[in-house]
């Protein structure tokens, strides 16, 4: 499709807005257009907000939100050739989340040889303990551009890629939740995108009706294999307290199972801003200078979740005491 000014997507906002019964989304090729246009500065900031808008209303789609992915990988051809093991997006809208504690079993997978490329933006964690300032404490690796990414992932096995250096544009699109006042599709895209070209994904939703879509478009973007739970602030994050449902699939099929509650995991910690674990009681929990059994359990199983979407075990128990043995032999 051609440029067409600030009126680029004007007949999108069209086709979604004529009503109940004339009203209709857009597919996957009109909604990869669409955000091409926009990123592309070719779309009136009106037409930006009523085209979000509808959609969060409507409820996006699987092809909507493929499509949305699509124009942004078109923007990172070099990223896209790094290819490590693993895509960890993180994007948490939790306010008042704790110690990004999912950053411990992120490095414990990346310890087992499979590289992780974690990306993302936390647009609305007020709680001092931000996965940036995690990933900081960690030393895990930042990378600005795609040949640090690479020697990240070559020297440590892991990175963090923020999202401004991933691509301005789409931080501003996603930080126009400040002028809407609600998420747009931008934040379920972003948890798809897998910007590094990794065959394995998993990702956290906030909401559980969110696992469905999510699965479905990484399946129309040919996603090798992806696991998606409703996690703490909604990042990849189990906790092991109470069963929690796995949904995706990879090479052994799809997967809907629910995760049972660890072994003397069972006492449910009430989180608040005073009881969430900061960054130093993480850094303490990981070089075992400190000791907290409900956190300890949160990694675990969140390495047993990861270790299994990526295939390393066939059985979510098998996975699980794998990742507990890597929680002992850990390297501080």
């Amino acid at each position: 499709m051609t440029e067409r000014g600030g009126e680029a997507i004007a007949e999108y906002v069209r086709a979604m807005a004529r009503g109940p019964s004339r009203g209709r989304g857009l597919t996957q090729d009109e909604a990869r257009d669409a955000l091409t246009q926009i990123m592309a500065g070719n779309a009136a900031a009106e037409a930006v907000g009523a085209l979000f808008m509808l959609m969060r209303y409507r409820g996006e789609d699987a092809g909507e939100i493929a499509g949305f992915v699509e124009a942004m990988r078109a923007r990172l051809p070099e990223w896209r050739s790094l290819q490590p093991a693993i895509d960890w997006p993180s994007y948490a809208a939790g306010r008042t989340r704790g110690a990004p504690l999912f950053l411990l079993a992120a490095k414990l997978v990346a310890g087992t040889g499979r590289s992780v490329a974690i990306h993302g933006w936390n647009s609305h964690v007020t709680h001092p303990a931000s996965a940036i300032k995690g990933a900081e404490a960690l030393s895990i690796p930042f990378a600005a551009t795609p040949d640090q990414a690479k020697a990240a992932l070559d020297a440590e096995g892991i990175t963090y890629i923020p999202l401004g250096d991933l691509d301005a544009e789409a931080l501003r699109l996603l930080q126009l939740r400040t002028v809407l006042g609600l998420r747009s599709p931008l934040n379920t895209a972003l948890r798809a995108l897998n910007p590094t070209g990794a065959p394995v994904s998993v990702q956290g939703v906030f909401h559980p009706t969110y696992r469905a879509l999510q699965s479905d478009s990484a399946q129309l973007l040919g996603q090798h294999a992806m696991g998606v739970v409703k996690g703490g602030g909604g990042e990849f994050e189990r906790h092991p307290g109470k069963a929690i449902e796995l949904y995706g699939y990879n090479a052994a099929g799809p997967f809907d199972l629910k995760m049972p509650a660890l072994e003397g995991a069972a006492a449910k910690r009430m989180k608040s801003d005073d009881e969430a674990p900061s960054i130093d009681a993480m850094m303490r929990l990981w070089d075992g200078s400190a000791r907290d059994d409900f956190a300890t359990a949160i990694v675990i199983a969140t390495t047993g979740a990861a270790l299994f979407v990526a295939g390393a075990e066939t059985d979510i128990a098998r996975a699980d005491q794998m990742a507990e043995a890597l929680w002992e032999d850990r390297q501080t």
